[in-house]
């Protein structure tokens, strides 16, 4: 086919399979923070309604705006075009696909519209990372993982010195600015992005391990306000497969046998692992009664904090999507 001839030469895989390993903490960099919904959701008055809406759009944009467009990139522009990024300038606009794309469409002026979009995505991410780190903090600091002046909510419900702390790290994007720019920001990619593998694992393997948990103390998942679509099954799926990209990853650190690509690879196993002993030490002092650590089905303690949600609306909810025609229910389902 002429619409894909780049698949076939130079070719759709660059370096062949250790290529397609080498580009998964990219990917997951890339992907990190569609896991914000969730929070946002606990914030929300009504999640039975809300929450089901927001996960399909992030579905559906990932789908429109990340794989379908890089399909069409991948089409239309072969993997060693010089004008690719990592040939030119680290903040040349003009290396970015898009450009290239439209350049050779013969649309003027394309990179200042890309501009626009880049820096609107820029505040986007910069609001949507102060609002998860913010509740994060203040989550870790509720539960004994974190200094207790973070779990201060104000009058309006702001977590106000969590948020503090979180913009306070911001001037750390101006290290960018350096000399050495280009190699911090490729370690923060390497480091975020493959910690962001080990926080889509650790949800999976929650939701695993409450769902277990939730059926041990007699619950059903009708009490449930929100059922993922695939329920337990999908997150199998999703362990195994994140399982499976760490392991690729350690190939891809390994492969070149030198310590400098090793922990630039997989720097962030190693400061998973030691949050996760600070964390159990710290909760250890400063809860002399807890168990930190893995706990059997019978200890996990699913009722207390749970949130009061208006049943009489979660029930007129049910009842309203039930009612709804064969075509309704089918688009309720997709959108």
């Amino acid at each position: 086919m002429q619409g894909s001839r780049t698949w076939s030469n130079p070719g759709a895989f660059a370096d062949g399979f250790p290529g397609v390993c080498a580009t998964f903490v990219t990917a997951a960099f890339s992907f990190s923070g569609t896991e914000l919904v969730g929070l946002a959701a606990a914030e929300s008055a009504t999640p039975q309604k809300s929450l089901p809406g927001a996960v399909k759009q992030v579905f559906w944009r990932i789908t429109l705006f990340y794989i379908l467009s890089l399909t069409f990139v991948g089409l239309l522009i072969p993997y060693d075009d010089e004008r690719l990024l990592g040939s030119g300038a680290f903040i040349d606009v003009s290396t970015s696909p898009f450009v290239i794309v439209a350049v050779d469409a013969g649309i003027p002026a394309f990179g200042d519209f890309v501009n626009a979009v880049i820096l609107m995505a820029v505040i986007s991410i910069g609001l949507s990372g102060v609002y998860g780190g913010s509740r994060t903090l203040t989550a870790l600091a509720e539960q004994g993982y974190a200094p207790k002046v973070f779990a201060y909510i104000d009058r309006a419900g702001r977590p106000l010195w969590s948020t503090i702390a979180i913009i306070g790290c911001s001037p750390l994007a101006f290290i960018t600015l350096a000399s050495t720019g280009v190699e911090v920001f490729n370690w923060l990619v390497a480091l975020s992005g493959l910690a962001a593998l080990f926080t889509w694992g650790s949800i999976c393997f929650a939701h695993i391990r409450f769902r277990a948990a939730w059926k041990y103390h007699g619950h059903s998942t009708d009490e449930l306000p929100f059922k993922a679509v695939f329920g337990v099954y999908g997150s199998w799926v999703g362990f195994i497969l994140i399982i499976l990209v760490l392991i690729a990853q350690f190939y891809v650190a390994i492969r070149p046998m030198t310590a400098y690509d090793f922990f630039y690879s997989y720097l962030a196993a190693f400061v998973v692992v030691f949050f996760y002993i600070c964390g159990y030490f710290w909760k250890k002092k400063t809860h002399p009664g807890s168990k930190p650590g893995f706990l059997k089905l019978s200890q996990i303690d699913v009722d207390s904090g749970r949130r009061e949600l208006d049943w009489e609306a979660f029930e007129a909810e049910k009842r309203r999507v039930q009612n709804f025609g064969a075509f309704r229910k089918a688009i309720n389902k997709v959108f």
